[in-house]
């Protein structure tokens, strides 16, 4: 189709006053420097469509709606898309605000083009109870399609790129919204892919239109400083410049502005001023190869001293969007600090298009192939989380979490890299890995040295795992995990090993209750399984035996309901049966912290709801009046033989007050193999101190033992065990 060629409805005429309007001809021209004929043709056809499905529909600036899909589709035709992309970008609207259905885009224009076009369509046909949550369920839509199709992300971002243009027409609150949504997902996706020229232009518009008044004040007072810095400015290329002609290097030097919403956000996290920020002169050399970019770098240290600990090189260490260059700060004439930026030419392409480059510059860019492995790497995480998570906020909330834009470098053992974002731990690590090393991680060595799991990672660092096949993931750990796919995969095998620990109580729990009643599980017929299951609205037999172990559902009503109406009474004379508890049986038993019991103590079981069994000691006074009240929801228990787990207990004492008093009781404690958990104090009156320690003990016997060796002690006044 030639470019001067009759439009469709919609698209002839220019809107008052806007002579720049971009027209279907325009982008066909611009297509006809790349594509083939018949591709193009393919997407004016796609326009065709277009104009016909939004005839009648404006946007909020008054203009016919078609212009919005030409905008996004100009966008992406400067990325040098296909002509699929293209044609979805023109029909990117049609599916969910218009009549048009996704099978006559499927037999018009094919799968890919359906796919792409469903891909980026909100999930408009669907309640939600919430505005975050049809924002959080449309977003994991779009992800999940990205990682079957990584255009879709594409368009989104140019559909976004061009809404946010034209937000002024906008009401003040959805113009806050609609930004704010903009700087917290979609730039730093862009910065994730590596799109750097895209991720700016939507971080200044989102900062501009979220908060219009310090955007405001930080352009009068970039402009105003902006006249002080030109003079040196040129007086540093100049430097640069002729250093280089003199080595024989040819490049290109430009001085680098910092964006508006980067000074802001420097001077918010790092809380300097702003000329702290400001006073930082940036420079660009572009050069023709790696080999040159090196002996540039030693030419600017040359010229002007580098600041020790400022120097990054991520042409050897890409960042995890596949961006490459060098960075150095040096002390510029005056101690003017200069941030250099030093890179090849085809690594400035990638800086500034991304994964985009991948389809800009196809014929051997390994830069380009670089940034869309990576962005594969980082989708193949995003669709692992979302096997794991629970619902879509979730999913949203771990995926924001990954989009951090500081990163740290590590090893593995054998001298592969991995990028973490910044605050990274041995866990997150361990999960990077994957998902089977973190769910068995015991410890974690550092450079060789054994270091916590909670210690944050510099790059650099050399990272070991040390896992076990018995190993399990601890919650404590969500509390300093960074990455999205290491909460996720904690979450995940938590809630399984719950679970899976909740049926084996639950069993255990309603194995007891029948055999009161003269019955057993496998007595109770599949007929009358069946129609209990069904009146209780549970999936199967596992669901059950679940809710029983998690303390929803009492065993004991449960069993009669399964014997029938003429089960006969419990029989309360027969020996009562009780469950041995070994200390080990994880998420669905905890023990009490108001009595603290341990192996040898009396105890009793406390049916908790969403917690499964709590275990306390016979004579705890928290569980006395409960077991009154409630017997249906205590349960006698017994340690087993041979219990397999450390156990707290409270020891109360009355001291003495004398300088070195707790060091000996401490030294007691440690030679008696316990460790104190924590230690609180209560002075008593000028002369003594009453303290309670939480100690680590086997059973009853070892803490008689380490409160036989404390009352030895001078300085004790008093001992005794913390009742409930």
């Amino acid at each position: 189709m030639a470019a001067g060629e009759p439009v469709a409805p919609g698209a002839t005429s220019t809107p008052p006053g806007d002579s720049t309007r971009f027209l279907i001809s325009d982008l066909c021209s611009e297509l006809e420097a790349y594509l083939e004929p018949g591709e193009v043709e393919e997407v004016y056809r796609a326009y065709l469509l277009g104009a016909e499905s939004h005839e009648g529909q404006t946007r909020k600036t008054g203009e016919p709606y078609i212009y919005h899909p030409l905008a996004v589709a100009r966008t992406m035709a400067e990325m040098r898309m296909d002509h699929q992309a293209i044609s979805a970008a023109i029909l990117h609207d049609v599916m969910e605000d218009t009549a048009t259905s996704k099978d006559r885009i499927h037999a018009e224009f094919g799968e890919e083009v359906a796919e792409l076009v469903d891909g980026v369509s909100k999930l408009t046909h669907l309640q939600f109870q919430s505005k975050a949550e049809a924002q959080a369920e449309n977003f994991r839509k779009m992800m999940l399609a990205i990682t079957r199709d990584i255009r879709v992300i594409l368009i989104k971002l140019a559909d976004r790129l061009h809404n946010m243009r034209t937000l002024g027409v906008m009401r003040p609150d959805k113009r806050r919204r609609i930004a704010k949504e903009t700087l917290e997902i979609y730039a730093p996706i862009a910065q994730r892919l590596g799109m750097n020229a895209m991720r700016r232009e939507l971080e200044e518009l989102g900062f501009s239109a979220k908060h219009p008044w310090r955007a405001a004040v930080l352009e009068r007072a970039v402009h105003r400083a902006g006249g002080n810095r030109r003079e040196p400015m040129r007086n540093i290329e100049q430097a640069i410049c002729s250093r280089m002609e003199t080595a024989g290097i040819v490049g290109r030097i430009s001085g680098r502005e910092k964006s508006l919403y980067s000074i802001y956000r420097k001077m918010r996290d790092k809380r300097h001023s702003f000329e702290e920020v400001f006073d930082v002169f940036a420079i660009r050399i572009i050069v023709d190869d790696i080999d040159t970019c090196y002996r540039s770098l030693g030419l600017v240290h040359n010229l002007y001293k580098p600041v020790p600990g400022r120097f990054k090189d991520y042409i050897a260490i890409p960042k995890s969007n596949g961006y490459q260059s060098l960075h150095t700060i040096l002390f510029g004439p005056q101690g003017i600090p200069i941030e250099i930026q030093i890179r090849s030419t085809e690594m400035d392409r990638v800086a500034e298009s991304g994964i985009a480059a991948h389809w800009q510059y196809k014929a051997g860019s390994e830069s380009s192939r670089t940034a869309q492995s990576r962005a594969r790497d980082w989708l193949k995480d995003v669709l692992e989380i979302q096997n794991s998570v629970g619902n879509s906020i979730e999913f949203l909330e771990n995926v924001k979490v990954d989009l951090f834009p500081d990163e740290v470098y590590t090893f593995t053992p054998g001298g592969d890299i991995l990028v973490l974002p910044r605050d990274a731990t041995p866990i997150d690590f361990a999960y990077a890995v994957h998902s089977d090393v973190g769910n068995r991680c015991v410890a974690a060595k550092i450079d060789r040295q054994l270091a916590p799991l909670s210690v944050r990672l510099q790059s650099g660092q050399t990272v070991e795992i040390v896992t076990s096949p018995g190993a399990r993931p601890n919650p404590a750990w969500l509390s300093f995990v960074v990455t999205g796919k290491a909460r996720t995969g904690i979450r995940h095998c938590l809630k399984s090993m719950q679970s899976e620990e909740a049926r084996t109580l639950g069993e255990r729990l309603l194995e007891k209750a029948l055999e009161t009643l003269d019955s057993h599980l496998s007595h109770i017929s599949p007929a009358r399984l069946d129609q209990m299951l069904d009146a209780m609205q549970l999936e199967d037999l596992d669901a059950l035996l679940i809710d029983i172990g998690l303390g929803n559902r009492m065993a004991t009503l449960v069993a009669r309901q399964m014997v029938g109406k003429d089960s006969p009474e419990p029989d309360t004379t027969a020996a009562t049966t009780t469950l041995a508890v070994k200390g080990t049986e994880g998420l669905v038993l905890s023990y009490a912290r108001c009595c603290h019991p341990i192996p040898g103590d009396p105890i009793i079981g406390q049916l908790s709801a969403g917690r499964g069994l709590v275990v306390h000691r016979e004579n705890c006074r928290n569980v006395l009046h409960e077991s009154r009240e409630r017997s249906d929801r205590t349960i006698a228990l017994e340690w087993s033989h041979e219990p397999q787990l450390q156990f707290t207990a409270a020891v109360r004492t009355r001291t003495a007050n004398r300088r070195g008093a707790l060091a000996d009781m401490a030294a007691v404690i440690a030679d008696h193999g316990s460790n104190i958990e924590h230690i609180s104090f209560n002075e008593q009156d000028g002369h003594s101190t009453a303290m309670t320690f939480l100690l680590t003990v086997s059973d009853r016997q070892h803490l008689a033992q380490i409160m036989r060796g404390l009352r030895r002690l001078p300085d004790v006044l008093r001992i005794s065990r913390q009742r409930g």
